[in-house]
């Protein structure tokens, strides 16, 4: 067989990706698992949002679509910006991919070279080391301890920063944590990298509504307008409004960035679904009752999901801010022995065994580029939720 290239051997399968393959073939045999380890709204897409998309499809709207997305698509997202954050973007300073992750993508791909460094606080989201390292760059981890509620500290980034540095990535609400980086935390961060004028900001915003009681959402493009010339907000349809499977995100930033990845895209998957685009555009402008819906579930079930695994010996639960995902710490686990006689070294070995033992999939804090946690997504309906939270209980009392 004609061999493979060496940038393939930078990119690995993401683990929240291979636990869900593990528990869909343990399911497939017949046993009885539970999943938390998606990150994915368990709700439908808006009615009035698939009816856009069918009377597009129906008036004709299938043919080949602008790179930079439908004219109604992006002057909803100027809007959006506008209604949410008080931003203000020109029709060329925004653009369109399929999902939020393109757009991370092309961001990264037209401006990182071998050798050029991202700033990426952790935990974090498994993609933006990999796409770092598919360009030749080099991830700089920066790390956000519990006791400061997983944020990231503006002393910390000022230090992470070299003549290399390329990017500085911000993710609020983060996955797999669920922080909220507050405006002062912003406006802190901002002051440092007003001194690193050669390094640009990406905030990844793709859970912004899902926020709980006393926090509100910022970005730095609103808390720093005199950054707003080297930031990048991207956001999407996929959490909001729970359109995950449409594939539509959306960023805005300086006119040139934005025309940049207008060009890279181009030569990886051209524009996105021209009925999709109708969809969002529904999805942005009409009512968002559902969003807010949504919300109070999550703040629900985090509730929940917090308050049970406290429960559980060997865990201990920070309260997160937002998004899905709950961040246990299974420190009180490591150096003993499950019901089954493995004995648990790290993470990784207490999320397998999770799997084995009780059929219950989580992701193991290692692949967030932190240990020894968990992650666990509360997107999903409350009583499996619940099923799986009280089987992870079980398995910790089995612990010896």
């Amino acid at each position: 067989m004609p061999g493979f290239s060496q940038r393939l051997g930078r990119v690995q399968v993401a683990a929240s990706v291979a636990m869900t393959v593990k528990a869909r073939e343990l399911r497939a045999a017949g046993k009885p698992v539970i999943t938390l380890t998606t990150g994915e709204p368990n709700f439908d897409s808006p009615p009035h949002a698939i009816e856009a998309a069918h009377q597009a499809a129906l008036a004709g709207d299938t043919k080949y679509p602008p790179q930079d997305g439908t004219p109604a698509f992006k002057k909803a997202i100027q809007a959006k910006f506008k209604r949410d954050s008080g931003i203000e973007y020109a029709l060329d300073e925004i653009c369109v991919g399929n999902g939020g992750k393109q757009c991370l993508f092309n961001a990264i791909m037209v401006t990182v070279d071998p050798g050029d460094e991202v700033i990426i606080p952790v935990p974090s989201w498994i993609a933006y080391a990999q796409m770092t390292q598919l360009c030749e760059g080099k991830p700089v981890f920066v790390n956000c301890p519990q006791n400061n509620g997983f944020r990231p500290r503006a002393e910390d980034i000022d230090a992470a920063v070299t003549p290399k540095t390329k990017w500085l990535i911000l993710n609020s609400p983060n996955n797999p944590t669920g922080a909220v980086i507050t405006a002062d935390d912003l406006k802190a961060i901002a002051a440092v990298m007003r001194k690193h004028p050669h390094v640009w900001l990406l905030c990844d915003d793709m859970y912004e509504h899902l926020i709980f009681g006393g926090y509100d959402h910022a970005t730095m493009a609103q808390v720093a307008p005199d950054l707003k010339d080297r930031t990048l907000t991207v956001s999407g349809i996929s959490k909001t409004y729970a359109m995950t499977g449409w594939r539509i995100g959306f960023a805005a930033g300086p006119k040139a960035l934005i025309k940049a990845m207008v060009n890279m895209q181009g030569q990886a998957t051209a524009g996105i679904s021209t009925v999709g685009m109708a969809a969002a555009v529904a999805a942005l402008n009409g009512p968002q009752d559902g969003a807010r819906e949504q919300s109070v579930a999550y703040k629900r079930r985090r509730d929940i999901a917090v308050k049970m695994l406290n429960e559980s010996p060997g865990i201990s639960c920070h309260s997160p801010e937002g998004a899905f995902y709950v961040f246990p710490n299974v420190a009180g686990c490591l150096g003993k022995t499950t019901a089954g006689g493995k004995l648990l070294n790290t993470d990784e070995d207490v999320c397998l065994a999770l799997l084995e033992e009780q059929y219950v999939a989580t992701v193991h804090g290692a692949a967030y580029h932190m240990s020894p946690y968990l992650r666990i997504s509360t997107a999903t309906a409350d009583d499996d939720l619940v099923e799986g939270l009280r089987r992870i209980q079980t398995f910790c009392e089995g612990l010896h």
